[in-house]
């Protein structure tokens, strides 16, 4: 027992059991003796007190929750910073966190997983809203009730949004399987960190396994920042596909591409719990810049213009000097040469820039060629654009169609041609499925589609072999070449029934209620370190409400009771007219209770009340002089005692012990005698 189990605080808190040890803070269950009112008490951790970051984030931790008042978060009812102990009064939640939970299920579906996470986001909805990241959301501070409600709890780290840092000490402290990446970096934190904390658990909760393990927490905050985590579906095929999408963009490792608040990840869960077939299509990273093609038919080439022009009106407008005849001849003739090596130039350039220009040739026709076959007759005459389509009858990657057609006009070879390709990537819709399996024709209706069936066999409400569910639905576009689950109902072999609440009966009441509700086995367990009744149940597995065969062994947590140390109190009568001293013992169930072993003189006081410690029923002697005198029995559920047996008391050389005590009264008489003369 550690040293504030069993005190009372302030004259307020009586501290009753250790309910939860942290890394810097105990907390305990603890009734308010004023308010009339179970509560926790946080009490920051001896070793602490002296550490100024501990005592920082623990005051943090008050302060952050006590500006929030919403129904999914924990509530602070009052706070005490002293130096001798620190500790923050909270609302007392009485259930186990959402990490044993999953513990205990594995696995949740989807209708679940959404119930809890829209709560939780709602609480962080009003934690941003007030200016408040959390920063370390992860199943254990999520606290799951016996209704379904959760509380959001241990805002140890929580920072108000416009005080964030960018420090590895302060920033990278969350738990390392659910940390953001920006935290790991030690980067500025906001509301996306916690939405990506959100994302995990939902993948945990809905797979039953963390996106990210390893060795160490180095290993696992590695691939936070690295690594890519495994879609859900291919852990768990049953989860809807709209529903990974949302878990997958709540996980993105750029904030950017998360959901940009809790807000609007709860409106894409809302859209997605009223249509569980929607798809959202999500895409991330660079948006690629739409690519406009050039008009083929447009001749951009320049208008010629004869160079000429500019040189003659050059030349003839010049004035010209007078010269001699054989300078004027020489003259001319250089002048001549040059003006007709121009002329051939421009006319060379201008027949050169004619035969540069594309040439009009007959559109090909590449139908029935498969791409790598187009690509190598093309030879780079013509652009190609692709649109995907399925058909059966030509081999996948093979052209279907083209525009234009081939042979049906000529284009100037760099021209756009638009191939109609046989894809598997083509979308499909799931046709409508009924009826019984053994038909054939559900099979080939699937497979016509281009789809591949694969059924299952579940237990269902629908007669045998009777299909009961179809995934993905009747409607859904999907890539063909898909698997379609068919779910067929191989009848009911199990009952299922809503388990009942039997917390706070006994043992063997909560086993008749079990049985009464009809479930066939169940274990009882004990707890030595809970504080009840003897064989009161304290928890029980599964939760109240989860419906489960009837077959599905369930766990009765009982409390032994022996922890809870009652003190009762007994009156003894001795015989008073005893005037010796004698030794009087008590043993209580057959064992000497040293607390209670005194010498005693029973004329002087003839009632001695015993106080003995009993976590049971007890049987309680007392002795005098090593002689039985007293049997009691002593009621541990009622405090009652009854008196058993009792015996005569005689003690040895009577006369002897009663003359003795004579002569000291007599002396007192002489003495108060004289004093009165």
């Amino acid at each position: 027992m550690d040293k504030y189990t069993g005190k009372k605080l302030d004259g307020r808190y009586e501290i009753r059991e250790l309910i939860g040890v942290g890394g810097m803070a105990n907390v305990y269950h603890c009734y308010d003796t004023i308010d009339a009112r179970e509560v926790a008490i946080k009490i920051l951790k001896d070793e602490f007190l002296d550490n100024e970051d501990f005592i920082r984030r623990f005051k943090n931790e008050s302060k952050a929750i006590a500006v929030l008042n919403h129904p999914n978060i924990v509530r602070v009812y009052d706070v005490s910073f002293g130096d001798m102990i620190q500790y923050i009064v909270m609302e007392y939640i009485d259930g186990i966190t959402l990490k044993e939970y999953i513990d205990m299920q594995k696995v949740l579906d989807w209708k679940e997983t959404v119930h809890l996470t829209t709560q939780i986001l709602k609480a962080l909805q009003h934690a941003h809203e007030n200016g408040i990241v959390h920063r370390d959301i992860k199943p254990h501070n999520i606290m799951l009730l016996q209704d379904g409600t959760i509380k959001v709890t241990d805002f140890g780290i929580a920072r108000f949004s416009s005080n964030a840092t960018r420090t590895m000490t302060e920033q990278a402290i969350g738990s390392v399987h659910y940390i953001a990446p920006e935290q790991a970096r030690g980067e500025k934190t906001d509301g996306k960190t916690d939405i990506y904390s959100v994302g995990v658990m939902m993948y945990e909760m809905l797979t039953g396994a963390l996106p990210f393990d390893g060795d160490s927490a180095v290993t696992v905050a590695l691939m936070q920042l690295q690594a890519k985590a495994k879609r859900p579906r291919e852990i768990n095929p049953d989860i809807p596909e709209g529903l990974e999408e949302i878990t997958m963009k709540a996980m993105q490792k750029n904030p950017d591409d998360r959901y940009l608040s809790a807000v609007e990840m709860l409106s894409d869960i809302e859209r997605f719990r009223l249509n569980p077939s929607i798809v959202f299509n999500y895409q991330y990273g660079e948006k690629q810049a739409p690519v406009e093609e050039p008009d083929a038919e447009v001749d951009t080439a320049p208008e010629y213009e004869d160079p000429d022009d500019d040189l003659e009106e050059e030349y003839y407008e010049e004035e010209v000097p007078v010269r001699s005849p054989v300078l004027s001849a020489i003259k001319g003739i250089i002048i001549a040469a040059l003006i007709s090596i121009v002329i051939f130039g421009g006319v060379a350039a201008y027949q050169g820039y004619i035969s540069s220009q594309p040439k009009e040739v007959e559109v090909p026709n590449f139908v029935g060629m498969t791409l790598s076959e187009a690509n190598a007759a093309n030879n780079g005459k013509f652009n190609f654009t692709y649109v995907s389509r399925y058909s059966d009858d030509i081999p996948v990657d093979s052209i279907i169609e083209q525009s234009p057609a081939g042979g049906s006009k000529k284009m100037k070879e760099g021209s756009t041609i638009e191939l109609i390709v046989n894809s598997a990537d083509t979308t499909v819709t799931v046709p409508y499925i009924s009826g019984t399996i053994g038909s054939e024709e559900i099979i080939q209706r699937i497979e016509s589609a281009n789809l591949v069936p694969k059924v299952l066999y579940v237990e269902s409400d629908q007669t045998s072999q009777k299909v009961d569910a179809v995934y993905p639905p009747t409607g859904t576009e999907v890539k063909i070449g898909s698997t379609v689950y068919v779910f067929v109902s191989k009848g009911i072999t199990k009952q299922k029934i809503k388990m009942p609440s039997i917390k706070g009966y006994n043992a063997e009441e909560a086993v008749a209620a079990l049985k009464e509700a009809g479930f066939t086995s169940y274990k009882v367990e004990y707890d030595d370190k809970i504080e009840a009744g003897k064989d009161e149940v304290v928890r029980q597995n599964p939760l109240q409400g989860s419906e489960i065969p009837s077959d599905y062994e369930i766990t009765v947590v009982c409390s032994k009771g022996e922890n809870k140390e009652k003190s009762v109190n007994i009156e003894v009568d001795l015989p008073s007219t005893v005037t010796e001293e004698v030794k009087l013992t008590v043993l209580v169930d057959g064992a000497i209770d040293s607390d209670n072993t005194k010498e005693v003189i029973p004329a002087y006081s003839p009632y001695y009340t015993v106080s003995v410690k009993v976590k049971k029923d007890a049987s309680i002697v007392v002795l005098l002089n090593d002689e039985k005198y007293r049997e009691y029995k002593v009621n541990y559920d009622d405090n009652s005692v009854n008196l058993e047996n009792s015996y005569t008391f005689t003690p040895k050389e009577t006369e002897a012990v009663t003359e003795a005590p004579q002569v000291p009264d007599e002396q007192t008489e002489v003495t108060t005698e004289q004093s009165e003369v």
